[in-house]
């Protein structure tokens, strides 16, 4: 299967030739595409942080370990998953690498389905996690358009009132509250009052910068 231009990006962190000529192999025949690695710092230095994707960086490379590479990435904020590799897993190791933020770890020679799930999994994990993003970003894109006034009703709506009860609250008009409890839901692209308890409760309570 060959792999499409939009599709995932793998890149594959490994000193040695032949173990990633034949992971690079595997992966890119379920339609991931790879981006191979011999150099742990030249992949530091110059992978594409905004592709969809994942990371398999193996543990022991000569230079920088792939733990200190992970730390690196995390104190980044990368937030690609990464799949440690490992031909000498111990528990400790494990235990280390799971704490500094991996997603899975795997021992050499590791079973090709084992792989190919865990990246699978990755990679979805990290699609709805840039989708989570975006919507998150967006909602607070939209909540920056309302109005002090409107972000006064907003938050009695979430509080749960009614709208004669806000009105009184506010000294207006049931009228004018209904007008602007239109708007809001116009204006944060809400259908409903779930929705919009579960999109802006957060940003609704917050504090104005």
């Amino acid at each position: 299967m060959n792999a499409s231009p939009q599709s995932p990006l793998i890149h594959l962190i490994d000193d040695d030739d032949a173990v990633r000529d034949a992971l690079a192999l595997l992966i890119g025949t379920v339609g991931l595409r790879v981006q191979a690695w011999a150099d742990p710092l030249a992949f530091l230095a110059q992978f594409d942080r905004r592709e969809i994707g994942a990371i398999v960086l193996d543990v022991r490379m000569p230079g920088i370990s792939g733990l200190a590479v992970l730390d690196r990435l995390i104190a980044e904020g990368v937030d690609q998953p990464v799949l440690m590799l490992t031909g000498h897993g111990t528990v400790e190791l494990c235990r280390r690498a799971f704490k500094s933020g991996a997603a899975e770890f795997l021992e050499k020679p590791v079973d090709d389905q084992q792989l190919i799930d865990a990246l699978q999994a990755a990679v979805r994990q990290h699609v709805r996690s840039r989708e989570r993003l975006l919507g998150d970003h967006a909602a607070r894109e939209r909540f920056a358009q309302l109005s002090p006034r409107e972000r006064e009703v907003l938050a009695f709506i979430i509080e749960g009132l009614t709208n004669k009860e806000i009105a009184r609250r506010l000294d207006l008009s049931p009228r004018t509250v209904e007008t602007h409890r239109a708007n809001l839901f116009a204006k944060l692209d809400c259908e409903s009052l779930a929705q919009l308890i579960r999109r802006y409760a957060v940003l609704a309570e917050a504090p104005a910068p």
